[in-house]
């Protein structure tokens, strides 16, 4: 029997089913906070212990039989060129990003697929963004992905395009696979293409990284902080899971993103 979703969260440390009770009032606001600070948050360990076992016994022989190995050069940018900017231009540099992804209509009994459709999660995520509602994705393949990365595999520099990230770290790997992020380099008004590419040639000894505990739920602003997963080490998957939500109802991806990102542009047969 499939579990509720009160038997899969924490809410007794999480509300966010009460956001109006003084609990889930005071879990927004520090959200916020923290946000502002920071450019994150997390919900540390917001799943419960034996039902991230019982997603990652689900999830791992699909990802093991059934996953899309994504595989690409790209620089920080994920554009093919800059107007104005030199193709040699440090902040060019390429980097490569490898991962085997499945989506929700691969595993459609499982607890993630629950907890992404749930509405008291959206409703949260819109109240800490300040947001007037955020909607899950009417589309069967870029709604809910789980991403496996391997021994010697990452997820190369990079700005995000998005404004937001949702992410659920499902299983930490023997090493590596931390969380690397570098404030400050880029705003809305201000591109700095000559610090990106000062500190992509340097050590990047002014970074920040995080190692999140399994069933962390982690709201990263990426747009203008860049940041990447450092190579896995080991026999051990860094499996993760990314929620998509947008301001609007029903957004789809282009069939031309499905077969980039998931090698197909339909559901997977039953």
């Amino acid at each position: 029997m499939r579990p509720v979703i009160a038997d899969i969260l924490d809410l007794d440390r999480y509300p966010l089913d009460r956001l109006e009770s003084a609990e889930g009032q005071a879990l927004v606001s520090c959200c916020r906070e923290e946000l502002v600070q920071s450019g994150m948050f997390n919900l540390t360990r917001l799943i419960r212990s034996e039902i991230m076992e019982q997603v990652v016994d689900e999830v791992t022989p699909v990802i093991q039989s059934n996953a899309f190995t994504h595989r690409r050069q790209h620089n920080i940018y994920f554009l093919p060129e800059i107007e104005g900017l030199d193709p040699a231009h440090p902040a060019l540099q390429q980097f490569e990003t490898v991962n085997h992804t499945i989506c929700a209509d691969q595993i459609p009994h499982s607890a993630l697929v629950d907890l992404y459709n749930w509405p008291p999660l959206a409703g949260f995520l819109a109240k800490v963004m300040e947001k007037p509602a955020l909607y899950p994705m009417d589309d069967p393949l870029a709604c809910l992905n789980v991403m496996a990365y391997r021994d010697g595999e990452a997820l190369g520099w990079h700005f995000d395009r998005s404004e937001f990230t949702t992410t659920l770290l499902l299983q930490v790997p023997e090493q590596g696979g931390e969380f690397e992020y570098r404030t400050g380099l880029r705003d809305e008004n201000n591109p700095n293409y000559t610090g990106v590419g000062a500190f992509l040639k340097s050590s990047n000894s002014s970074t920040n990284r995080l190692l999140f505990d399994p069933g962390t739920l982690n709201v990263f602003r990426g747009k203008n902080t860049l940041h990447r997963v450092t190579p896995i080490q080991g026999g051990r998957e860094r499996i993760i899971a990314v929620l998509s939500y947008f301001e609007h109802p029903a957004v789809r991806f282009t069939d031309e993103d499905n077969l980039r990102f998931y090698g197909r542009t339909s559901v997977s047969p039953k």
